[in-house]
């Protein structure tokens, strides 16, 4: 059959995503996007290490994030996304934006960090006290803390499970658990950190029960890229992308009484989790 009259693939716009070498969640990223928009997605080189701020040292080094970001102005992204949030957090405020310094001055484009992201969605929102949840270990999680006060963010509340291997397995029961412990202080948004873990599907409900923006880091990450290139993210009910959802349970909490919420049943999980590693 001659196809010729097609004319050929729909154009694209490009999108650059540097993560580490253990990222699992391609396809979680790609949700977000819309269909006219491609993820093209380079990975940081293997280190025999686990999770723990001496790995996220390690993958966010200068030279490992500019390598990443020359074999991606191949296929000529518009901008580039460094998607590794303890990773653009762990040298603090400045050390995040040499980070984004140092990749635009690679790829002569425009770049960001989850972490950098994290601050944009948080104004966007006008949420600043938040609560946190990690699947990190305690000191991975200080480290997150550290780097939201000094950019004026409180965290009135946090939980986080201690693991240092295979985050992608975590299922989405752990992380509304996580949820639910950390926000007894009535933040003005939950924030839930790292892009290796599973988080799509929890989100609008957990805003739905907890009556509070939720946002998590490959959320914010893609929120932030698609939108330095004009174009919206792909998320339903979720109050960072949705002005309907902004409007809706998760703008409440400030005008209604204190009242027991029943927990919405939660989307298909992910496999088992990991057993928690020690802290």
């Amino acid at each position: 059959m001659d196809v010729s009259f097609l004319g050929g693939p729909v154009p694209q716009r490009g999108i650059g995503v540097v993560a580490p070498f253990d990222f699992a969640l391609d396809r979680e990223l790609w949700r977000w996007v819309p269909d006219d928009v491609s993820l093209h997605l380079t990975r940081t080189p293997f280190v025999p290490v686990e999770v723990s701020l001496d790995l996220a040292r390690l993958v966010s080094e200068h030279e490992t994030l500019r390598e990443a970001v020359r074999a991606l102005t191949a296929v000529s992204p518009e901008v580039v996304a460094y998607a590794c949030t303890s990773g653009s957090f762990v040298s603090g405020v400045a050390g995040e934006r040499a980070m984004k310094g140092a990749m635009e001055q690679a790829g002569e484009l425009p770049a960001l960090t989850t972490s950098g992201a994290l601050l944009d969605a948080l104004v966007e929102l006008g949420a600043q006290r938040i609560a946190v949840v990690t699947p990190y270990t305690r000191s991975v999680t200080d480290a997150l803390e550290e780097y939201l006060s000094e950019a004026g963010v409180q965290v009135c509340g946090r939980s986080y499970l201690g693991l240092t291997r295979e985050i992608w397995r975590v299922p989405y029961r752990d992380v509304v658990d996580m949820a639910r412990e950390a926000v007894a202080d009535a933040p003005d948004a939950l924030f839930i950190s790292c892009t290796n873990l599973p988080t799509y599907d929890v989100i609008p409900q957990l805003e739905a029960e907890l009556r509070m923006p939720v946002i998590s880091a490959n959320q914010v990450t893609m929120w932030s890229a698609l939108r330095s290139i004009g174009k919206t993210a792909v998320g339903p009910y979720q109050a960072l992308l949705d002005p309907v959802a902004r409007r809706g349970p998760a703008s409440l909490a400030a005008e209604a009484p204190a009242v027991a919420v029943e927990p919405m049943p939660l989307a298909a999980e992910a496999p088992p989790a990991v057993p928690e590693e020690e802290v």
